[in-house]
């Protein structure tokens, strides 16, 4: 008896891993984040080596958001009403000919930017395809039962090819960016077909005909439900003010004097912190009072990041950065639950849609916000700025809604 209820727990843990197509879609999902995090490494140093500009890291980040922004009503329409397997196969496919441009181009004349901004925006409107489709296609291979501990699984595998990504993108870029770019298309390829090879699971495809109405159903059930709208949010305007990704090239070369290898080390560092906060999610779920515990966590995500803005000493930036990443690790897990189990399935991919737009906002257009501070105030005033912004709004979100502060259990549905 003592025996199997160790085995029981570890079981219940993976137990995701038991449905068909899981596996499959959880390799791709790695492969496809190892690649998406060798590639911005290297766009990333070698546009700033190019120009030395800032703001330039900013505008790399606003070419892979606008195009989820501009197709939001698109894309969310596309994966509630095609096979998202498909929808995945498809993309990926179409991001890996633009890290193939990515190669040519670095062959041909590496001294121009503009062909690089050119093709991430062709990568970052398939992305804009690809992300509602892969958020909402978890919830028809996994059972609600098993959601929470497959989001927790999914996420930090994608935490552990940012982990390899950024070092190994690092490393390659420091051999050739040919031998960077070339590793991206080779993973993003083996996702394609990986999402491809997935059995085919059950889908509620939306059937209602395409009008302003059906198109914009997902930021109607988003603004009709103060929970949801309330998690996505915080997230957005937290993150859009205290991300500091964006000017971690700025970072390793001109405050910590770290060079290519270790940009790759601070940029994997979050990551570090996020899958040992993920591991410890998949044995501990977040079973009560899920909506204080976000708050807490993303208050903590802007300490953290007043605190690595400020420092001038090597190892204190590398932790405050994997703390970070641990309490962002929390944030997600509670975020990425909620938003499956409480919205329908013929809305999950218009939900999704929206939610990746807050992300992009938050990740992306916060790095077009923190390169232009940058370029006016300093690297270091525009982080610390930011995370104190990111204390601000969970004060004021805490009042605002009330209904996210009083969430306990994750499972509950609407």
């Amino acid at each position: 008896m003592s025996d199997a209820a160790p085995r029981s727990a570890r079981s219940e843990r993976f137990s995701a891993f038991r449905h068909r197509g899981f596996s499959r879609y959880w390799c791709a999902l790695i492969l496809a984040g190892f690649a998406q995090q060798i590639q911005t490494v290297a766009v990333g140093w070698q546009v700033y080596d190019i120009t030395r500009n800032p703001l330039d890291l900013g505008l790399v980040g606003l070419s892979q958001f606008a195009p989820a922004l501009a197709l939001v009503l698109v894309t969310g329409s596309v994966a509630d009403r095609l096979p998202r397997r498909m929808i995945l196969g498809v993309a990926l496919a179409v991001m890996s000919v633009c890290a193939v441009g990515l190669v040519i181009h670095t062959q041909s004349d590496p001294g121009v930017v503009w062909p690089i901004f050119a093709l991430i925006t062709v990568f970052g409107a398939a992305r804009a395809f690809y992300n509602p489709a892969r958020q909402a296609l978890a919830a028809n291979i996994v059972p609600p039962k098993d959601l929470p501990t497959a989001v927790a699984l999914i996420t930090t595998g994608n935490q552990t090819a940012t982990i390899c990504g950024p070092v190994v993108g690092g490393l390659l870029y420091g051999i050739s960016p040919v031998a960077a770019y070339g590793a991206t298309v080779i993973c993003l390829l083996a996702a394609s077909v990986l999402m491809l090879s997935i059995p085919k699971p059950a889908q509620k495809k939306s059937t209602a005909l395409t009008n302003w109405k059906t198109l914009s159903a997902g930021f109607s059930y988003i603004g009709s439900n103060p929970v949801v709208l309330g998690a996505l949010s915080l997230d957005l305007f937290a993150v859009l003010l205290g991300g500091a990704v964006a000017l971690l090239p700025v970072y390793a070369r001109d405050v910590l004097d770290v060079g290519p290898a270790g940009l790759g080390m601070l940029r994997s560092a979050s990551a570090i912190g996020a899958i040992l906060m993920g591991s410890f999610l998949i044995m501990r779920p977040i079973k009560d009072r899920a909506g204080v515990v976000m708050f807490i966590a993303v208050a903590a995500f802007g300490a953290f990041t007043l605190v690595f803005a400020l420092s001038e000493i090597v190892w204190l930036s590398v932790l405050m950065l994997a703390m970070m990443g641990a309490a962002d690790m929390i944030s997600v897990n509670i975020r990425g639950t909620l938003i499956q189990l409480w919205t329908p399935d013929e809305l999950r991919g218009r939900v999704n849609a929206v939610d990746q737009v807050f992300i992009g906002a938050s990740n992306e257009l916060g790095g077009f916000r923190a390169g232009t501070m940058a370029a006016f105030i300093g690297p270091v005033a525009a982080v610390a700025l930011g995370g104190v912004g990111t204390l601000v709004v969970v004060g004021l979100w805490a009042r605002l809604f009330p209904d996210l502060r009083r969430i306990r259990s994750l499972l509950q549905e609407s």
